[in-house]
């Protein structure tokens, strides 16, 4: 096929018109033109050009070699590279027969999920133990702190099937280099298990929340129906490891299970499973993460200020941003999991902690815009092993618990109040989104000095990026401490535990990924890894 690149037509254009616009392109009568598929789509909507969908389309057309020699000089008429996937192996025998240990996968969210989906599809039918509920009851569960204060901490936000991931924007969209397309695979997946055709060319694809939980559901059982299992309820305490080998896993309340292969596709927020690793030696170390607060503004504040004229338009829905911010004291600021027309949630996975996060639904037609506006830190800033994180964040969430009043409701301010340090006392403009509910007190106690500091320089150095950002009404809302995970279970070039063999870290939990599409990807790759080693063996 031949792609085609930087296509650009008005936004509002018929649907006829694109095909016309690639026979011209490419020179072609109607009947040379066999068929056509959109690739990307993104749009142009400065505030001084015309309104446009920028297109790469990839084209199946009767002479492609006399085309591409006619554009050989031309770099946005190539040849589509193959973006289609490819099995790396097929399980044994002994593992179809029942005669061979299966392959474990600690976790069901994103990584999980397409990890236990891409070897359950070359045929090793994984177990998959996971330690929360599947979606539809950890979805009450979670509505039971949002709505009557009350946490479980086994099925909420960050624990059950679908991960953290289910709870957020749904957005499939990432910086990670992907050359060998697995990103495809796992959009593919998810509009076959019924996310919109969309996803598959707009440029910043999103599913929101209520979607995502069919999607999970229908990805579970096609597992399931290739022989795979998915066991709830099962929370891994533990690790059987001889001769730097993995040989089991311990389950709360069950029995050992067997295997020498386990992925773990833990979340960010698996802080016990966490410690039974570092307990079972498995060589782990502190990385880099962010804390900081949501910033809430109205919608049309920022569709305003991004998207100037165009503003309002349904094609191009609401806007988004992202911004970062060097400040003085020597620390980034920088925006983080951005919801366009979506709602702060309440995310905390222990009791007497708050944590706040994002999410929107599909049509992002929601009142506020929310975003994480965090603040990097370094293990420098909380010495002590692998583990130091962890008790630097449950600090933080402890504290915000307090100023909240301790009822789960999240600590709050008023942007103005706390660029000018005062405590506020009642709501203007912007009503906040979170629940159970926002107390209003002095954000300046919730986070490290510097953290603070950095935050109210970056907020106004913003407000030149964005016109109204650092408005007074704007509602910060804490604590957002969940980024990512504060350590990293560190594997080697073949995706296992650098000291424990059988043992594949892998996603968000285990510090290579940020987000659905990342740690779907990373999944892929672990599980490719498992397959070409149990192979071997």
């Amino acid at each position: 096929m031949i792609r085609i690149t930087e296509l650009r037509l008005p936004i509002s254009h018929p649907p006829e018109v694109l095909e016309e616009a690639i026979l011209k392109r490419l020179h072609l009568a109607s009947k040379d033109l066999l068929s056509f598929e959109v690739f990307k789509r993104s749009y142009d909507a400065r505030k001084n050009v015309a309104l446009s969908f920028i297109y790469t389309v990839d084209c199946s057309v009767k002479d492609e070699e006399g085309v591409l020699k006619t554009f050989i000089n031309d770099t946005h008429i190539r040849p589509s590279p193959d973006t289609s996937y490819h099995f790396v192996a097929q399980a044994p025998v002994a593992i179809t027969h029942g005669k061979a240990l299966r392959p474990v996968v600690v976790g069901f969210g994103p990584c999980g999920i397409f990890a236990a989906l891409v070897l359950a599809q070359m045929g090793f039918k994984p177990i998959v133990l996971e330690r929360g509920k599947s979606v539809r009851e950890r979805t009450q569960d979670t509505w039971g702190l949002w709505r009557k204060n009350i946490l479980n901490p086994e099925s909420n936000v960050q624990f059950g099937e679908g991960g953290a991931g289910t709870f957020s924007d749904g957005k499939l969209y990432s910086q990670i280099k992907d050359t060998k397309f697995y990103g495809r695979k796992v959009i593919a997946e998810f509009i076959l298990a019924g996310a919109p055709e969309e996803i598959r060319y707009v440029a910043k694809p999103h599913i929101g929340t209520f979607r995502l939980v069919g999607v999970v559901e229908k990805i579970r059982q096609k597992i399931i129906d290739l022989g795979g299992e998915v066991r709830f309820g099962q929370k891994v305490i533990g690790f059987d490891i001889k001769d730097d080998q993995i040989t089991g896993i311990r389950i709360e309340n069950q029995p050992d299970l067997l295997a020498n292969h386990v992925i773990l596709a833990l979340g960010h927020s698996a802080r016990d499973t966490f410690k039974a690793l570092d307990d079972a030696g498995v060589f782990m170390e502190a990385k880099p993460f962010s804390v900081g607060f949501r910033i809430e503004h109205p919608q049309s504040l920022i569709d305003k200020a991004r998207l100037g004229p165009h503003a309002g338009n349904e094609l191009i829905g609401a806007a988004d941003y992202k911004l970062v911010h060097h400040a003085k004291n020597g620390r980034a600021v920088y925006s983080f999991c951005m919801c366009p027309g979506g709602t702060v949630v309440a995310a905390t996975s222990e009791p007497n902690r708050v944590v706040t996060n994002g999410m929107s639904q599909y049509s992002r037609n929601e009142r506020n815009a929310n975003a994480g506006i965090v603040v990097g830190i370094t293990p420098e800033d909380y010495p002590g092993g692998p583990l130091a994180g962890i008790e630097f964040q449950r600090a933080i969430e402890s504290k915000a618990y307090e100023l909240g009043g301790s009822t789960y409701e999240a600590p709050g301010q008023l942007v103005g109040d706390f660029l000018e340090g005062k405590p506020s006392t009642e709501f203007g403009s912007v009503m906040p989104s979170y629940k159970p509910g926002v107390y209003l007190t002095d954000l300046a106690q919730s986070l490290p000095a510097y953290a603070i500091e950095a935050i109210r320089e970056a907020i106004p150095a913003f407000e030149k990026q964005i016109k109204g950002f650092s408005m007074k009404d704007a509602v910060l809302t804490g604590v957002e401490t969940r980024t990512s995970s504060p350590l990293r279970i560190t594997r080697g070039p073949n995706y296992q535990s650098l000291n424990i063999k059988g043992l594949y870290p892998a996603g968000e939990g285990a510090g290579y990924a940020g987000g659905i599409l990342s740690a779907g990807v990373d999944g892929i790759k672990v599980a490719e890894a498992l397959a070409l080693d149990y192979c071997a063996k």
